[in-house]
């Protein structure tokens, strides 16, 4: 069966009354499809009767010394990987569909928003907010997919179901990565050879702290890896390596006891990467 594009507001609703009845997932995408997407799509047919896929490079999420302008588009490509994934629609409005020119209200993400992640992408997650309740008030999905990979991300989209009362399930599909251990991402591809070999540092630096149990150990077991890559050439620059509870990321100390996200962020080159892993703390 044709994947069903629709372009705009109106188009979308067209599209949703083709499908007949059902449960309805969304997976919310800004396109550059990888086998990440597609293991969260594939995880969303098992969800419900139609996928819908969104496709839209959020202007919001981006600060003003980001890469929204080179942040990679590849429709035609990403078309092609829905339809073989059996996705029924395909939702790619314009930014002038999304936001309104004088746009004034949009979502907070709180101080869950302003911490990790977010105390180096300030407004990032109130970005992504927006953009998430949007496209649920437009799809009107029964459940949405996103990935375990942008763990920060998943935690305040659940907290925001929660907090506002979003009549939305939330479904969080693991990490897919490459052999050699590199999370995919849609910014891989502006890593050079030379890049690639020191971002492998992010995986092996959570896979070193995965390998013990007591916070303070699982933080100076990854930070030591980190430190190494450090000094390769070209260096990786590290933005932070944080073991935060899942559901608050908030840091957990020696005494915790339970899963925790350990976290880590940094630039390689010109690409900014980020990763992470549940341990088990006790």
């Amino acid at each position: 069966m044709d994947v069903i594009v629709a372009g705009d507001r109106t188009e979308l609703v067209k599209a949703k009354d083709t499908l007949g009845g059902g449960r309805i997932a969304l997976v919310p995408t800004m396109g550059a499809l990888h086998e990440g997407h597609r293991s969260l799509i594939r995880l969303a047919r098992e969800l419900a009767d139609h996928v819908v896929v969104s496709v839209f490079v959020n202007p919001l999420q981006f600060g003003p010394n980001e890469d929204f302008s080179r942040y990679p588009r590849t429709f035609d490509a990403d078309l092609a990987a829905c339809a073989e994934e059996g996705v029924r629609v395909v939702f790619a409005p314009s930014a002038e569909d999304m936001y309104l020119p004088d746009r004034q209200v949009q979502v907070s993400a709180g101080r869950m928003g302003a911490i990790v992640e977010g105390a180096f992408r300030p407004g990032h997650f109130d970005g992504v907010l927006t953009v998430v309740l949007k496209l649920f008030n437009l799809v009107q999905p029964d459940v949405a997919v996103f990935g375990q990979k942008d763990a920060q991300q998943l935690a305040l989209i659940r907290r925001m179901v929660a907090d506002l009362n979003v009549p939305v399930e939330i479904a969080g599909g693991p990490t897919v990565r490459e052999p050699d251990g590199l999370a995919l991402s849609s910014r891989n591809r502006y890593l050079s050879p030379a890049d690639r070999v020191t971002a492998l540092a992010l995986s092996r630096a959570l896979r070193a702290g995965s390998g013990r149990t007591v916070p303070s150990e699982i933080l100076r077991a990854a930070a030591a890896v980190l430190d190494e890559a450090a000094r390769l050439d070209p260096p990786l620059l590290l933005d932070y390596v944080a073991l935060v509870d899942p559901a608050t990321f908030t840091p957990v100390e020696d005494g915790f006891r339970g899963e925790a996200v350990l976290a880590v962020a940094a630039k390689v080159g010109t690409t900014r990467l980020i990763d992470n892993l549940v341990v088990a703390v006790s």
